[in-house]
This record gives structure tokens, C-alpha cells and sequence, in this order.
């Protein structure tokens, strides 16, 4: 197990992350977004879906909520009511019928039907943060402007000891300082496989982990035994 000394400086940091960005690109080439979509308005609701929830949740959801709500309009115009009882084994579903109706009628009402291209008119939407825009920019069109922080790259990020933020705002901002602009999409969808296979939460499998030489296993007291 590797431990940083004191303060590592910024260049030691960086190359820690590109080490274990190559590592990630090894274990999982074929890594991508999770969440099943056909087109930016799925994926968009989808990420909202996604929220406190697994993609695997999300994934069984979504299949006949598109068929029963198949473009923008469809969503604006759905019931509360009926979009909830639809969504409602994901969590959360008063508040993610309400943004999901909220988000589609802006999409009508100031983009024509069609899902925005821009971080600032995503995030202008209802219900739409930064994390929900990065994803849909990402991987809908391999926009880049940000880095994607769920649970697991939060976690992981400052497991590795690449961020000390305690939100996903302050690890996004870090990342972003550490990584080139071209390895932001990437990063994030690599390193979710990886939390989700090898590095979990309270018992990470660190002996089967890639990085175990340099991981410094930032908050790491019990460990999976392989």
C-alpha cells in the first residue's frame, strides 16, 4: 500500500492519476455509460432516474416508461400522478416525476423538442445539475465540460488520495486541475466500473485491485479477503 508523505504536490498527484487511468483503460476497455438510452432525451431522464438509485434499477424502469412516454412532449404533458406510480420503485419519484415533467416542458417551451447542447441551457432545466448535464453532453454527443462525480468516483477519488473535497463539487474541481480535458469522460466511466467490481465501499477487494502498489486507500479499514 502506497502513503503519500505530507502534502504531495500537484505534478505527483497527476501522475498517480494517469497511472491508474491507464490501469482502468487495461481492466476495462469496453467500459461505458451503463444507463440504456436510444437517444438525449432518454439518457437525459434516465440520469434523472439515477439519482439514489442503481443503473440496474434504472434499466428495469425505463424500458416501458419510454414506451409510454416516447419523446418531450409526451412527458410534459404526462400526469403526476400516473409518471410517479410509473417511477416509483427508483425513489425519490414525487420529486423526479416533478423535474422530469419540469425539464421536458422547458425542452418544448425553449428548445423545440430537442435536448440542449450547451452546459448552461442543461442545467437551466429543472432538475438538471451539473453532474445529469456532464453525463448527457459526454455521452449523448462526447461534449466535454466536466467531470461526471457520482457516488463511486467521488469515493474513489479520494480513496486514491487524488481529492480531499467533501463534495462532488470540490472532487469535480480537483479532478479537473489533475486530468487533461480529454480524460474527463473516460475517467468517470471507467473508475464506476471499477468501484462497482473491485474497490467497494466497506470491504474493498484491494488484493485484486490493479492499483494496489499505489493506492494510498485513503479511509480503508476493512478489506475483502480474495
Amino acid at each position: 500500500m502506497a502513503k503519500p508523505h505530507g502534502r504531495e504536490s500537484q505534478a505527483k498527484r497527476a501522475a498517480r492519476a494517469q497511472t491508474v487511468l491507464a490501469g482502468l483503460r487495461r481492466e476495462y476497455p469496453q467500459a461505458e455509460c451503463a444507463l440504456l438510452h436510444r437517444d438525449p432525451l432518454q439518457l437525459l431522464v434516465a440520469t434523472i432516474l439515477s439519482a439514489q438509485c442503481t443503473d440496474e434499477r434504472v434499466n428495469m424502469v425505463t424500458p416501458p416508461l419510454f414506451r409510454k412516454y416516447p419523446d418531450a412532449a409526451a412527458f410534459a404533458a404526462a400526469d403526476f400522478t400516473e409518471l410517479g406510480e410509473v417511477i416509483h420503485s427508483t425513489g425519490f419519484f414525487n420529486a423526479k416525476a416533478r423535474h422530469i415533467i419540469g425539464a421536458c416542458k422547458a425542452i418544448i417551451e425553449r428548445h423545440a423538442g430537442e435536448v440542449p447542447r450547451t452546459l448552461d441551457a442543461l442545467v437551466a432545466l429543472p432538475g438538471v445539475g451539473r453532474k445529469t448535464a456532464s453525463v448527457v453532453l459526454g455521452v449523448a454527443w462526447g461534449l466535454v465540460e466536466g467531470v461526471v462525480v457520482d457516488t463511486h468516483v467521488h469515493r474513489l477519488t479520494r480513496r486514491l488520495g487524488l481529492s480531499r473535497g467533501n463534495s462532488p463539487e470540490a472532487v469535480e474541481r480537483d479532478l479537473m486541475a489533475l486530468l487533461p480535458q480529454g480524460d474527463w469522460i473516460e475517467w468517470s466511466d471507467r473508475l464506476i466500473w471499477h468501484g462497482r467490481r473491485v474497490c467497494n465501499a466497506r470491504r474493498p477487494r484491494c488484493s485484486a485491485c490493479f492499483a494496489e502498489g499505489i493506492c494510498p486507500q485513503v479511509g480503508v479499514t476493512r478489506r475483502a479477503q480474495v
